[in-house]
């Protein structure tokens, strides 16, 4: 049998733990290398789970540890920064949408600005061109008095003729002369009178001793050119009284009244002028129509009133033969030409000044009453804005508006603004239009919360008379609404 090995002198006593391990030494190494195989295995398991991996990090030697390392911090990608800063929009809650979607409202269209910011606070269809009816006015207007400037007037001139005892009346697209005898107020405040021409005739003609009598009379309106009647506007106009026919030389607007707004028109102003100032030298005068000389003698001049007073008066009852009258004086003055075909260069060409976008837009007349004519209400917001602020001469045209429940004006008839929307008498500024197939308002309102807005309301297509009640509540809406006027 084995002998036991002996014991040395520094071994220590066999009793308790360490007479148990000395007896059970083997089982005793198997147990700790478990133990340490176990918490480095749990270890590398806590650094992996620490550092995101999927895998655990390798045990490091028994006995010289190495420290776990700090994580990495994950640096996020930059953000793209905006160019500049996007201003937060307003929360607007006075909605109109109820009185917007009114079927009296037709094929509906509308803008309305912030005139003094330019923020679009409502918009219906508002860069689309449609027909204005006379709210047209407005742009001739505008394109007057860039043009023409507010001081212009339309001269009226006598001249002498190629034959002994021949006078020339030379038409100077003067349409307000009137044959009412001076001192006697025609229609058109301020117009000049035949009579006065007629007095200065004379008096020239005698001051040459070696000039026949007058005989003859030759009429000269070649200073506008045909056709004198546009191809859109109903003939019946002419009969009802709201449209002559265009030519250089008439009196009184050719009415048959020549105090009256709405009176008949004749077939032919040409003869009605020439036999009224015939009438005014004496009478008994052979009249023709022909082109004055070149270069001959004048006998006597006048002149209507200035532009300014020519647009007020256009506008406050919107009278289609002066502005008639100044679109084609426009066309003339900027050299686009002398008939209907030269207004959409004419007008266009002398809105430019302004600055406004005019892409779509098409001028078929000056007045409004064709149409084919062609503007957005985005235009109209645009250029209200320079008229609110009176910008160069427009102040002229902002004075000339119908006011809502004004004391004059096409805003101060029975049908307008009425009952509850008399809340916006004296706070709308505004043109009026109305053809068959469309009634329109463009202008300025001071809304009840201070703030001036532009805006252009178009009802057109299938409407009638009542489409003018539905315009004047939105309208009105608008008026309460101000600022804080919302697009839904």
């Amino acid at each position: 049998m084995q002998t036991p090995e002996p014991a040395t002198a520094d071994a220590a006593p066999r009793g308790g733990i360490a007479a148990i391990f000395t007896r059970h030494r083997r089982a005793w190494l198997i147990a700790a290398g478990a133990l340490v195989f176990v918490l480095l295995g749990s270890g590398a398991v806590f650094a992996g789970t620490q550092n995101g991996g999927n895998e655990p990090a390798a045990a490091s030697a028994v006995g010289s540890p190495t420290a776990t390392p700090s994580p990495t911090p994950t640096v996020d990608p930059a953000r793209p920064v905006p160019a500049e800063t996007t201003a937060a929009s307003r929360l607007r809650t006075c909605s109109v949408a109820g009185l917007a979607a009114d079927t009296r409202l037709a094929d509906f269209q509308a803008q309305v600005v912030n005139a003094n910011t330019g923020e679009v606070l409502f918009d219906r269809g508002g860069t689309t061109s449609s027909r204005t009816a006379s709210v047209m006015k407005v742009l001739t207007s505008a394109a007057a008095l860039n043009v023409l400037g507010s001081d212009y007037r339309a001269t009226t001139r006598v001249v002498k003729g190629t034959e002994p005892g021949q006078v020339v009346l030379v038409g100077g697209g003067d349409l307000t002369l009137s044959r009412l005898p001076t001192g006697q107020e025609p229609f058109y405040t301020g117009a000049a009178h035949l009579d006065d021409l007629a007095t200065q005739t004379m008096v020239a003609w005698a001051a040459d001793p070696a000039n026949p009598p007058i005989t003859s009379l030759v009429l000269d309106s070649s200073y506008f050119s045909g056709p004198d009647w546009d191809d859109g506007w109903a003939r019946t106009e002419l009969g009802l009284g709201y449209m002559p026919e265009i030519t250089a030389l008439m009196v009184d607007g050719d009415r048959n009244e020549p105090t009256r707004s709405t009176s008949a028109r004749s077939e032919d102003p040409i003869a009605r002028a020439g036999q009224a100032f015939a009438d005014a030298l004496g009478g008994g005068l052979t009249i023709s129509q022909a082109t004055a000389p070149a270069g001959a003698a004048q006998l006597g001049a006048v002149q209507s009133a200035p532009v300014s007073t020519l647009i007020q008066q256009s506008l406050i009852v919107s009278d289609n033969t002066i502005a008639e009258m100044l679109a084609r004086l426009v066309a003339i003055e900027n050299g686009a030409g002398n008939s209907f075909a030269a207004l959409q260069q004419g007008i266009v060409g002398g809105l430019a000044a302004y600055g406004i976008d005019t892409t779509g837009m098409i001028i078929k007349d000056g007045s409004g009453l064709s149409p084919n004519n062609a503007v957005s209400p985005a235009y109209l917001t645009a250029l209200f804005i320079k008229v609110n602020a009176r910008e160069g001469n427009l102040g002229v045209l902002f004075d000339g508006l119908p006011v809502a429940g004004g004391p004059r004006g096409s805003l101060s008839y029975s049908d307008r603004f009425a009952g509850a929307n008399s809340a916006a008498d004296g706070a709308v500024f505004a043109k009026t239009g109305w053809i068959d197939t469309g009634y329109t308002l463009a202008g300025i309102i001071h809304a009840a919360d201070g703030t001036p807005l532009t805006f252009s309301i178009y009802a057109i297509g299938n409407v009638s008379s009542n489409a003018k009640i539905a315009i004047d509540t939105l309208t009105t809406g608008f008026f309460h609404c101000g600022d804080n006027l919302s697009n839904n």
